[in-house]
Order: C-alpha cells, then sequence, then structure tokens
C-alpha cells in the first residue's frame, strides 16, 4: 500500500487500527517498523523545553519518520508558538499541509522550509503549497544564483517565498562555503532579488552533518559553537551589502542540535571546569549574536527516535542518552539457527529483516584501532525471551551480544560478539527487536509504524496505534 497523497491516509489508518490495535509485537507480520510513544514524548519534550529556556528559535525536521502523529509532537500540540518545519521532499510538504491548516485556524504561524536546494521540477508543487497557507507559509533553500529562476518563478505565481542561504560547513554535501567567492556572489544575487520583490532573505543555514562522529560525552557542543561562528561570518556580510538586514542563523544536525539540553543551560546542575568551558563558549556566541540582533534557530530530524548511529555520538551524557532512549525498533523473526558458524564457533541465526528493513548505513568507525569498535548493521534489544545485552556507555568502542552481522535484500544474520559460552540462546520462531544503525533509511522500507506505549505497565507490547508513513518523492 503505498502512500501518495494525505487524502488517502485516513481510511488506511481506520484499517490498520482495525488490523493490529490490541494485539501484542508477538503476534505482528515480520518485519514491523515499531515506535514506542512513551519515549518519542519524552524526547520531544526534551527538545521543545531546551529551545524555549534558551529563547532559541525551533524548527523540526519531519523526514525522518513522515507522519502527521509525531509531527504533532515535534510542535508540541497543544502549545501556542509559532511552528517552523523542514522537509527534504515535496511530497512531505504537501502531505503535512493539511495539518499546518489545522494549526493555521488554532492562530499558530506556520512556515515550512525545504531544504533541497530549489530545482526547477519542484516549482508548481511549492507554488500550489504555498497558495494555501498564505505569504510567509513558505521558505526554500539556495546555494547558486541559477536557482533564483525558480525563485522568482513561485514568487510570480504565488507569494514571494523567504531564502535560506545555504552554507557548506565542512560537511561536504551541500551548500557554498562561506569567505568564498561563491558566497559572496549568492549573497549580492540574493539581495538582488529581494530588492526586486521576488524573495525575502530570511536567513543563513547550515547542517553540521560530521558532527555523527562525535564519540565522546557532549563533543558535539564544540561543533554547535563552530556552527554559529561560521555563520555569524556570513551574516556580518550580508550586513555589510545591506545594513542592518534582519536575519535568521539557524544551525543543527540532532548531535549538535540536542547538546542545548546539556544541564549547565537548564540550571538543573552545576558543570565541573570541562562542562563550564563548553558550555561557556556557547553562550558567549549566543550573546554576541543576540547583540548584533541575529535570530538564533535550531534543527533536527532524527532525535524523537535516535538510533545506534546518535547513540554512538554522546551527543549527551548517559544522564540523557542510553539505549533506552531509542524509540524505534524493528520487529523480526528467528528463521533458521547455524550452530557453529560463527565466529571461535559461535552460533549464526538467519532473520526476516535485511537491507530494505534495516538500511544499509553504518556506524562510522572511528575507533583507535580499525575494526574493533562496533561494525554492524543493528542490535538485538533485550527484549522478551531473548536478554541479549545493550550497549552500555562506552559504546561503540565497548560492544556485544546479538549483532546483525551481515544482510542482503530480506536476510539478516545474527551473530554473537562474545565468548561462546555466554551466547544467549535462540530458537527458530523467536520474535525479535532490533535496533537499527539509522532511523530514517530503516523506517523508508515502511507504509506505517506500530505503536507501543512502554509506560504502560504490563502491556508494554501491545499495539496501541499506528501510524502511516508518506512515501515518494
Amino acid at each position: 500500500m503505498a502512500l501518495n497523497s494525505a487524502s488517502a491516509i485516513p481510511n488506511l489508518k481506520e484499517q490498520l487500527r482495525a488490523r493490529f490495535v490490541g494485539h501484542t509485537l508477538h503476534n505482528v507480520p515480520t518485519p514491523s517498523a515499531v515506535l514506542d510513544l512513551a519515549k518519542l514524548e519524552v524526547n520531544c519534550e526534551r527538545m521543545l523545553d531546551a529551545t524555549e529556556r534558551l529563547g532559541l528559535l525551533w524548527r523540526a525536521h519531519i523526514k525522518t519518520h513522515k507522519t502527521t502523529e509525531l509531527t504533532r509532537l515535534q510542535v508540541g500540540h497543544e502549545r501556542a508558538t509559532p511552528i517552523s518545519l523542514i522537509t527534504s521532499t515535496v511530497l512531505e510538504a504537501e502531505n503535512v499541509l493539511p495539518l499546518l491548516k489545522e494549526y493555521q485556524s488554532k492562530g499558530r504561524a506556520v512556515n515550512l522550509l525545504f531544504a533541497f536546494p530549489l530545482f526547477p521540477s519542484a516549482v508548481l508543487r511549492l507554488t500550489s503549497f504555498t497558495s494555501q497557507l498564505g505569504p510567509g507559509s513558505l521558505s526554500v533553500m539556495l546555494d547558486h544564483p541559477a536557482q533564483l529562476a525558480s525563485v522568482a518563478a513561485i514568487s510570480a505565481a504565488s507569494h514571494p517565498p523567504l531564502v535560506f542561504i545555504k552554507i557548506d560547513a565542512a560537511y561536504g554535501r551541500a551548500g557554498v562555503v562561506s569567505g568564498s567567492s561563491a558566497c559572496a556572489e549568492l549573497i549580492d544575487a540574493v539581495l538582488d532579488a529581494e530588492r526586486a520583490g521576488t524573495c525575502v532573505l530570511h536567513g543563513v543555514y547550515c547542517h553540521a552533518g560530521q558532527s555523527y562522529g562525535a564519540r565522546e560525552d557532549w563533543e558535539a557542543m564544540q561543533l554547535l559553537a563552530a556552527e554559529f561562528a561560521e555563520l555569524q561570518g556570513v551574516a556580518k556580510l550580508v550586513r555589510e551589502k545591506s545594513p542592518g538586514h534582519e536575519l535568521v542563523l539557524s544551525v543543527g544536525a540532532t548531535p549538535t542540535a540536542t547538546t542545548i539540553q546539556h544541564p549547565v543551560f537548564l540550571g538543573a546542575a552545576k558543570g565541573g571546569e570541562e562542562d563550564s568551558a563548553l558550555t561557556s563558549e556557547v553562550e558567549a556566541i549566543f550573546g554576541e549574536l543576540r547583540e548584533a540582533g541575529f535570530g538564533l534557530e535550531v534543527h533536527a530530524g532524527v532525535y524523537p527516535t535516535l538510533d545506534l548511529q546518535q547513540l554512538a555520538t554522546h551527543a549527551r551524557d548517559s544522564t540523557l542518552m542510553t539505549s533506552d532512549d531509542i524509540a524505534i525498533s524493528v520487529v523480526a523473526e528467528v528463521a533458521s539457527i547455524y550452530p557453529g558458524r560463527g565466529v571461535n564457533g559461535t552460533t549464526e541465526a538467519l532473520v526476516t529483516a535485511g537491507t530494505l528493513a534495516l538500511g544499509r548505513e553504518p556506524v562510522t568507525d572511528k575507533g583507535a584501532v580499525p575494526g574493533r569498535d562496533y561494525a554492524g548493521w543493528g542490535i538485538l534489544m533485550p527484549w522478551g525471551k531473548v536478554s541479549s545485552p545493550a550497549p552500555g556507555p562506552d559504546f561503540p568502542r565497548v560492544h556485544g551480544g546479538w549483532q546483525v552481522g551481515k544482510t542482503s535484500q530480506e536476510h539478516g544474520i545474527l551473530a554473537w560478539r562474545g565468548k561462546k559460552e555466554d551466547e544467549v540462546p535462540l530458537q527458530v520462531g523467536d520474535k525479535v527487536r532490533i535496533w537499527p544503525n539509522h532511523s530514517c533509511i530503516a523506517g523508508a522500507g515502511f507504509d506505517w509504524y506500530l505503536i507501543v506505549d512502554s509506560s504502560e505497565k504490563g502491556r508494554e507490547d501491545e499495539v496501541v496505534d499506528v501510524w502511516p508513513r508518506w512515501r515518494g518523492w
């Protein structure tokens, strides 16, 4: 059942609820993608509370899950604050449109940033989107002057979009390099377009994807400060060319953005000397940028679900992020057992979740000795009859238990990492739950999520809802 339109989802949701709600995860087809509502709520509230306490603007990316229901949690459904979203596909924007209309009717301002650098074939659909929501509802991302032709086309047919200039903050994916001639030329071109009335230069934006390589507690906070410093230089250049220009500086990636939950920032604890050095640097740049009159925004996407990549970053310490905070898992079934086939005579097992169910994105090996850190494609969570050990505070350097050692399209091979005598037994027919490396990619293979609620003691494995995903581009 492919989902290409918001209009198809309500009926499908009711059909899926009738099929699954009330059943336990031990009785669902495999593979199935599962989200834990209690953990999602905690992860979303932590982010909302941190941005509110620090007086930061908040922009939630919805590409990880592509659902209406989790978008509600990300923006704080009962709050009255403005709603700023990010999408990576036009289809995500089209499917979240009814929800944005709902929030507009309740008096909440809405803005959606289409965060892929603008391309011509997106113009017609984005024009329809902003026409339905009104002025100021659409932001677009630019990293080349030629993209302004598409901006002008949207403006001519509807409303002038807001523009973010994308800065490549040493990640090498998209964006112009700050301080380069290309950056200066793009700023000039956007300011010319603004003066012509075809757009509004709203802000500058970067994504610290390299923060996924952090491996020490709170290390990603240094990259948060570096992101703001990078954008500060670009913003100063804009002001030189257009004195007093209002600008929003938008930074993020889940590792950097979630470091604002540090207890020192929130007044919940006093940090040691090392913590103080980290937080002081961020507080200093916040103060400097605010004094200059810039708006400060953070953005992130995978933080509600988390995954093994996020756990490996140690973006927060173990008081705020452990494997128990990971809200996504994939239910699979043991289909066969291969005694003695693994390393040092350990067992291997075949499960019903391969590349299409788990993805094939690694946790980057940053270890001092290549190949020693975790290099699997998923880890069994301790659940049901299978009490495989969970990753601890030294993950990914220290890891063990049942891991997905290799995958093909539909096959996953579980391998035991540890002593043979410590092996946790598996049997054909066992249901297992696997934490994936990357939530965004693991979810992409599924048409819906089964929702459980671990706060319901005694009913933690019972399906309480089903959330259809938007599929396509």
